[in-house]
């Protein structure tokens, strides 16, 4: 739910939508307006909860800093028994809150192009169907009711996050001018094509043709503003290169798909506690965490409903010396609050000493006959529950070109507000999930092989040209190896062919990657987690573990696996190199075989190989399964 200018509610979205697809900075299309989601200092706290998750939010307390004191919900609207809020209650007024962006609307009758400023355009509202909420230009020329104005589809942004609305003016005009300017915007063909589209003053009659903003070399938009719109400011001390000089803002259209990438970080709910109080005092704490003696527990006991009611078999006195003895506890001074898959990989891979609580459980089964060479253990993750966290977004270049989220740039990670956050918007998904556990001996011997370690360094090379040709320092760090090649386009084929049958669509499904070189302090990891990822029901019908038994994964790994010898778009998907046909990051790979939803993978379609995991039409040399 989002509202905007004077409280006016113009749509709904789902609260996984706020950190995925429409987070804090990104712009949400609607009929006949756009609108922006605004920073964390608009939102209503009040109307937000709590998500306990302490391994991730020592993760955001890493990047973000330690000043960051919970995770917390979108503004959700309080359940009334027998009571849906109408358009004028209270209750309906909840939601992330939204500003119009971009600002400056076109008429389409008479082509008038101007900001909301000016005054010329009015807001109507729309109580009963709030998703067309529009502005009117109430004094145009046109017979009859005022035509409904729409959004210029241009904006401006540059690569450190800034994002501004385009400057007609000073594009028009050339630069700065004394113009009391008047702008039309006119398509003169039917393509709507930049070259077609042209903005006149009709003031001084300068006019321009819209494909000059769109030239590499001079694009007649100036410098950087660095304007912050979603946090109402513009950045300190301007927008700059690493070198000091003026960072160039480039065009683009609203609703490109590089105006807006996600910087998340996600972490499984695994249970740390190894007794039944221990672990409800985990479930429990937002709410222990505030209590400060005993009697403040028998107090919360006595409400209905109460919020202690998982703990209503122990005493007060057993419950304050559980939660006593969590606040005391000291984390390892040396631990990496940003490496949360370790944690997760040393659990998946031992279900059996894995706690048991109603948002985790693990079960293991033994792996198909088939490939029993291939795995060491299949479990079957009956339930599970991830949190996610959004500590920021970027513009123009996608995070997931960086191994890990630590990785990326702190520079050009924009902030979710002005001032240093208290919290952070999260979400929470309870689900199911495959996990496989690889062989190791079998990896490595595969990795040893002459000719696949020659592929492996095809892959090196690529990653490194594609760092530089971003200005990427160094270029040859955060190579994910083949063994994350192998295991990231398992994943990929897996779960086009789990989609079929499971019940669950594929953009439902989302993959984990556990990879890791021997060689390190930490474990080697080489394994795959596939879980539901949608926030609803979906999520707990149980359709994706039941195809983890033996007899039933067999099939579907040899269906997967031979799904990828051939390819729609073979020959070219099969002799598709890396760097030799453009600058990429995946080979044998493309959308009618390998490449999944967005919501579905970890690194944006990125190290994806079917080659590596069965022969093609162009090689069979480097096959991982036989």
């Amino acid at each position: 739910m989002s509202k905007a200018d004077h409280n006016t509610k113009v749509g709904e979205i789902r609260p996984s939508q706020i950190l995925t697809t429409f987070g804090i900075g990104s712009i949400i299309d609607l009929p006949n307006i756009s609108v922006m989601v605004m920073g964390l200092e608009d939102w209503p706290y009040q109307d937000t909860v709590e998500i306990p998750e302490e391994r991730l939010l020592r993760g955001v307390r890493e990047l973000v800093g330690p000043q960051v004191q919970s995770l917390r919900s979108a503004p959700i609207v309080p359940e009334t028994e027998g009571f849906a809020p109408g358009p004028f209650d209270e209750a309906s007024q909840i939601g992330v809150p939204v500003a119009p962006f971009p600002r400056w609307m076109v008429c389409p009758y008479c082509r008038r192009l101007a900001p909301l400023s000016t005054g010329l355009f009015k807001l109507e509202p729309s109580h009963y169907r709030p998703d067309l909420v529009r502005y009117t230009h109430a004094n145009c020329n046109k017979p009859g009711k005022p035509p409904v104005v729409v959004p210029a589809r241009f904006v401006v942004a540059c690569k450190n996050g800034h994002l501004n609305d385009f400057p007609w003016v000073y594009f028009v005009h050339g630069g700065n001018t004394d113009c009391t300017w008047s702008l039309r915007l006119f398509e003169l063909g039917a393509s709507g094509e930049a070259a077609q589209i042209e903005v006149r003053c009709e003031t001084c009659g300068a006019k321009r043709r819209m494909s000059d903003a769109f030239k590499h070399d001079d694009n007649g938009l100036g410098p950087c503003r660095a304007r912050r719109p979603h946090l109402r400011d513009y950045s300190e001390g301007g927008c700059k290169e690493l070198d000091g000089s003026d960072m160039n803002q480039r065009a683009m259209l609203q609703g490109a798909s590089n105006s807006w990438f996600p910087i998340m970080l996600s972490a499984l709910g695994i249970p740390q506690a190894v007794n039944k109080l221990d672990q409800l005092i985990e479930e429990n704490w937002p709410t222990l965490e505030k209590v400060e003696s005993p009697q403040n527990i028998a107090l919360l006991k006595t409400i209905t409903p109460s919020p202690l009611r998982d703990l209503i078999e122990f005493s007060e006195d057993e419950i304050w010396a559980a939660a006593e003895a969590k606040r005391n506890q000291t984390e390892e001074e040396d631990e990496d609050g940003t490496d949360l898959k370790t944690p997760e990989w040393l659990v998946l891979s031992d279900p059996a000493n894995a706690p048991k609580t109603k948002d985790f459980r693990l079960r293991a089964v033994r792996p198909p006959e088939h490939y029993s060479d291939y795995f060491d253990r299949i479990v079957l993750a009956e339930r599970l529950r991830e949190v996610r966290g959004l500590i920021g977004f970027t513009r123009i270049e996608s995070p997931s070109d960086y191994d890990d989220v630590s990785a990326f740039p702190a520079w050009q990670r924009v902030p979710v507000s002005r001032n240093p956050a208290k919290w952070i918007p999260a979400s929470e998904i309870r689900g199911e999930g495959l996990f496989f556990h690889f062989n190791e001996e079998r990896i490595q011997n595969w990795l040893s092989n002459a000719i696949v370690k020659s592929h492996e360094g095809v892959f090196t090379e690529s990653h490194r040209r594609w760092r530089m040709s971003r200005g990427i320092e160094p270029p040859e760090e955060y190579d994910p190896g083949l063994r994350f090649v192998l295991l990231h386009s398992f994943a990929h084929a897996l779960i086009r062919q789990l989609a079929i049958e499971c019940g669950y669509t594929t953009a439902s499904l989302r993959e984990r990657i556990y990879s890791r070189d021997p060689g390190s302090d930490a474990p080697e990891m080489s394994g795959v987690l596939i879980y539901t990822a949608a926030p609803d029901s979906e999520g707990t019908l149980g359709g994706l573990v039941s195809l983890g038994e033996p007899e039933t994964l067999e099939r579907h790994l040899d269906q997967a696996l031979d799904a990828m010898r051939l390819c729609a778009s073979d020959p070219l998907c099969a002799e598709h190199h890396p760097y030799r046909d453009g600058t990429t990051l995946h080979a044998a790979s493309c959308h009618a075989c390998l490449f999944a939803p967005e919501t579905s993978c970890e690194r944006g379609n990125k190290y994806l190989d079917r080659s590596v995991l069965v022969p093609t039409v162009d090689r069979d040399d480097i096959a991982f399964f036989e």
